[in-house]
């Protein structure tokens, strides 16, 4: 019975652990609308849209931030769950995973909302003929979602080989095979002759 009630125990706080990693998706999501290089668009006036500068980093850059505001991310949510629990454990390990791509879903997609409207046409009316405009928000790189799982994953596994609880030390045996009693105590050996 007590590995039942510990088992449900350890579920409930994966659960929990899960839940609370997909909420902060919120707070990344807003970060990476704050963040994330804007990329400067122009219009011709006759509905084209074009990069102001063609050969420009800003596009890769808001995928570069969420990768790395994910990664950050993750290793905050490890380390949170690893103090919460003080321990492993494969239910903390699912749920980190589980709540990381749920929370990276989550901040991509209020990202995107927080960010310019993703209607080109409006945006290139509302800002004129050859003035500058920020385009929408996206996360070109989707493989970029996995980044905070990975992060969680990397950073949990560190803190258990660290500073997780031990396993207790193997009992000595007290026959050696073939039948010979282990020795009580370490036997010098007896000094050779020169």
């Amino acid at each position: 019975m007590r590995d039942r009630a510990e088992l449900r125990r350890e579920l409930f706080e994966a659960a929990l652990i899960a839940l609370v990693v997909t909420v902060c998706g919120v707070l990344l999501g807003a970060l990476w609308a704050w963040l994330a290089p804007r990329v400067p668009l122009i219009a011709d006036g006759s509905g084209n849209v074009y990069l102001q500068h063609v050969e420009g980093e800003e596009a890769i850059g808001g995928d570069g931030t969420f990768i790395l505001l994910a990664l950050g991310f993750g290793v905050v949510c490890a380390a949170g769950a690893f103090l919460f629990r003080r321990g492993g454990g494969i239910p903390l390990v699912v749920a980190l995973v589980v709540g990381g791509l749920l929370g990276s879903v989550v901040a991509w997609r209020f990202g995107i909302w927080l960010g310019p409207t993703s209607d080109l046409g409006e945006l290139a009316k509302e800002a004129g003929k050859g003035v500058p405009f920020d385009a929408p928000l996206r996360l070109q790189a989707k493989g970029a979602l996995i980044a905070w799982p990975a992060g969680a994953m990397v950073a949990h596994l560190l803190l258990t080989g660290l500073f997780g609880p031990r396993d207790p030390e193997p009992p000595q045996p007290e026959w050696y095979p073939g039948g010979q009693q282990a020795p009580r105590h370490p036997q010098t050996p007896p000094p050779s002759e020169s």
